[in-house]
């Protein structure tokens, strides 16, 4: 199950408090402070993962609370510290505080460790007070408390190009055939219902990661249908290519009613490069294809890319288009 998703409570253990004790040896007649001090809070640490895809372990255990530190003893013996949490989550998880949503942190890098709360400090015992004119301190301080807060988590997944269509549009289809990715395929609107990572091999050993999330329609941005839910998915991608059916009417309107709902989510979104492509391309003959290669979209320079992932016709110049196009991102 793709879970992209949660809320959850952490919190860093508290630091240890000091101690106060004095040395009560049989040949140290005079003794003196020995109390040790307190132990470390453990802290909240989040570590980033590349084989997991779904922050769905969260949706089962939402509290992570990190050990705190034990008190100080006497013999100048201080306390054992508290043991850290790590938190493991997929790449791309952002970290946002949970009531005004501000984002704290971005974990895009894998195989990384971040400490998100720090444990509290532990007290200090009184043979830390003494002096020459103070030689039996009998106090001590208090180890510091640790850290609480309720966290939403997300996940965007990162991927160089993101694919944009209306339902049935092709998306899940040339994303089977450019990768491995194995999405569900059908003729029925939403056959995507989840996000779809797939790694394209290209020339001389290079490759590229493509997202496809589930298809746009008209007021989406009002949350119809399903695409609109999974936009994050896109928003770190460097490109946006579009298909749209080549048995349209009107490519310029599909167009804009896809730009409008995506501009509607963040105007950040169509800031990207993007990549225009008649999709389908099988079911039209020849001659209209030849025709229809000098098609042009308003708010875009670049000619439509016509393929068919059927056929495999115009994939090539498809992902030579796209790789020309990230090298320039």
């Amino acid at each position: 199950m793709f879970i992209d998703f949660a809320k959850i409570e952490v919190q860093s253990g508290d630091g240890g408090d000091g101690a106060v004790a004095f040395r009560r040896e049989k040949y140290v007649p005079k003794g003196g402070p020995s109390g040790g001090n307190g132990g470390t809070g453990g802290s909240v640490i989040f570590e980033t993962l590349p084989n997991l895809s779904t922050l769905l372990d969260f949706r089962y255990k939402k509290k992570y609370f990190a050990g705190s530190g034990k008190p100080g003893a006497n013999s100048l013996k201080d306390g054992k510290n508290g043991e850290d949490i790590i938190i493991k989550v997929p790449v791309g998880t952002i970290v946002k505080d949970a009531e005004t949503e501000e984002l704290l942190l971005d974990l895009s890098e894998a195989n990384k460790k971040v400490v998100f709360a720090k444990g509290g400090t532990g007290g200090k015992g009184n043979s830390n007070f003494a002096t020459p004119t103070r030689r039996t301190p009998r106090f001590a301080t208090n180890g510091k408390p640790g850290e609480y807060r309720k966290v939403i988590l997300e996940l965007k997944l990162i991927a160089d190009v993101g694919l944009v269509g209306f339902p049935n549009a092709g998306k899940s289809t040339l994303i089977s055939k450019i990768s491995a990715a194995k999405p569900k395929i059908a003729d029925y609107p939403f056959t995507t219902l989840e996000p779809n990572l797939g790694i394209v091999r290209y020339k001389d050993y290079l490759s590229f990661t493509v997202a496809d999330i589930p298809g746009i329609i008209e007021g989406a941005h009002q949350g119809k249908g399903l695409g609109i839910k999974f936009l994050r998915h896109i928003e770190r991608t460097k490109i946006l290519l579009f298909l749209i059916d080549i048995t349209s009417e009107d490519y310029q309107s599909d167009f804009d009613t896809l730009y409008n709902e995506l501009k509607k989510f963040s105007k950040k979104l169509v800031d990207k490069k993007i990549i225009i492509s008649l999709s389908k391309a099988d079911l039209k003959q020849e001659k209209e294809i030849n025709k229809l290669a000098k098609t042009k979209i308003k708010k875009v320079k670049e000619s439509v890319v016509i393929f068919s992932a059927a056929t495999g016709l115009g994939l090539q110049t498809l992902l030579d288009r796209l790789w020309e196009t990230l090298n320039k991102a």
